[in-house]
């Protein structure tokens, strides 16, 4: 009888085209995807595959191979996670995607209690400045914001991201401090610019009345990425726009303060993504509910919230 391991990586590398993608699926080497497709082949005695240095394409038996095991794949993985369900207890690999630095920030800490209560939980955790594809990726849980919500995906709200207007105390040294967002134009900004157009980031600030100004900072430093943003920052190099969650630890220090502290702008929500299969698996359902939790106990959205009433 085939492993599962040997027709799940059959059938995610058909899906893939390609054993590393699979592999990245699956969190293996592509080497040890190719070696479990080599098996399955050997044991059913036909070639599945067309290989070359660019990609897998399937053979006719391949196609005719993989239109057979249909939804079969899908449902011993539901038959799996529901045996384990029938014992009561969370156990098995937990994939999760989030960013580092919000990792490091706001779920590790947390890891130790976590794995204390639900011992039989192995993490399995990316570290992800994207947005990853639940479903294609294998993921049981991202944490994030902005995420495509294909069907069958869930979104749970954790926390607001607002991005607000932070730089070091001695930045200004006997300036004069802006009033409005229209007075960022006058002092050194350090801006983000998207890696994918080029374009440099611009915010709509907007206060607790409902106002909204448009902040145009100088463009003095640009960079690609939030940290080094709050480097330059802290640095005493200008004025960073940049979203609470990163800049909460260095505001909360003292080593950051926040300019404009009445005007915020809305970058959205930190959310939780899952299935929402009918079947959940427990180590889903208890990450979920302990992350949630968590956030609610250390108050994470109101500190995140750049709104001051």
């Amino acid at each position: 009888m085939e492993t599962l391991a040997n027709l799940e990586a059959f059938v995610r590398s058909a899906e893939a085209n390609s054993f590393s993608g699979a592999a990245r699926r699956l969190s293996l080497t592509p080497a040890a995807v190719s070696r479990n497709v080599g098996m399955l082949e050997r044991n059913l005695g036909v070639r599945l595959f067309h290989r070359s240095t660019r990609k897998l394409a399937l053979t006719e038996e391949g196609e005719a191979f993989l239109q057979s095991i249909g939804d079969s794949l899908a449902d011993l993985q539901s038959a799996i996670d529901g045996a384990s369900q029938v014992k009561g207890e969370p156990v098995g690999v937990l994939k999760v995607s989030m960013s580092l630095s919000f990792a490091m920030g706001y779920v590790l800490p947390a890891l130790p209690e976590f794995l204390s209560r639900y011992p039989g939980i192995r993490p399995d955790w990316h570290f992800d400045s994207r947005q990853v594809d639940l479903v294609a990726e294998g993921f049981d849980v991202a944490i994030g914001g902005g995420f495509d919500l294909n069907p069958g995906i869930v979104a749970k709200a954790l926390a607001p991201v607002h991005v607000v207007a932070v730089c070091a105390p001695s930045y200004f040294g006997r300036r004069a401090l802006p009033t409005s967002p229209a007075d960022l134009a006058e002092y050194d900004g350090i801006l983000m610019r998207f890696s994918t157009s080029g374009r440099i980031r611009q915010w709509m600030m907007r206060n607790a009345q409902g106002d909204e100004e448009r902040a145009l900072l100088k463009e003095t430093i640009v960079m690609s990425d939030s940290a080094p943003m709050i480097q330059a920052a802290l640095a005493g190099l200008g004025i960073a726009m940049v979203a609470m969650p990163d800049a909460l630890p260095h505001l909360e220090s003292g080593a950051l303060k926040r300019i404009l502290p009445k005007w915020y702008a809305d970058a959205g929500s930190i959310s939780l993504y899952y299935s929402g299969r009918a079947l959940q698996p427990l180590k889903t359902r208890a990450f979920i509910d302990f992350f949630t939790e968590h956030f609610r106990r250390e108050r994470i959205s109101a500190r995140f919230a750049g709104s001051l009433k």
